[in-house]
């Protein structure tokens, strides 16, 4: 009997978060590295994102993800459901399906993060509910 440990239509693909686009419509620098249209990934997504001091990422929530948010370096305040919760460097935090959750950077540098959200939506349009405005800046992506 031969095991087979990969799917026959996904190959591994390493990327850098230079390979991908910022996108900042939610505020800060956001990076979906692996998904399914950077990968073919079938069950989740992973990404960094980037604050500088001062920046926040808006409110927002997903229906059908939980997220998985790690602090490399820096420190951010997550606001979930109206409660803050500090998330220094070198700690994770899980965010839970239907959480409203906002995160800033309220530090004095900036804070580099890694998250991974599962399972996805039926279709990516259904995968994030904003629940307050968008920033207006100068470079804002689709």
């Amino acid at each position: 009997m031969t095991l087979t440990t990969s799917s026959p239509d996904v190959a591994p693909k390493v990327l850098s978060i230079h390979d991908v686009p910022a996108n900042r419509r939610r505020g800060g620098d956001i990076r979906t590295l692996l998904s399914p249209g950077t990968v073919g990934a079938k069950s989740g997504f992973l990404g960094t994102l980037t604050l500088q001091p001062g920046e926040i990422v808006t409110e927002h929530w997903h229906p059908y993800s939980e997220e998985f948010l790690y602090c490399v370096s820096g420190r951010v305040t997550a606001r979930l459901d109206g409660e803050h919760t500090a998330l220094p460097a070198e700690h994770g935090l899980l965010i839970p399906i239907g959480t409203r959750h906002r995160i800033v950077n309220d530090g004095d540098e900036t804070a580099f993060l890694v998250f991974h959200l599962s399972p996805l939506a039926p279709r990516p349009e259904l995968g994030h509910v904003d629940t307050e405005p968008l920033p207006r800046g100068p470079d804002p992506q689709p």
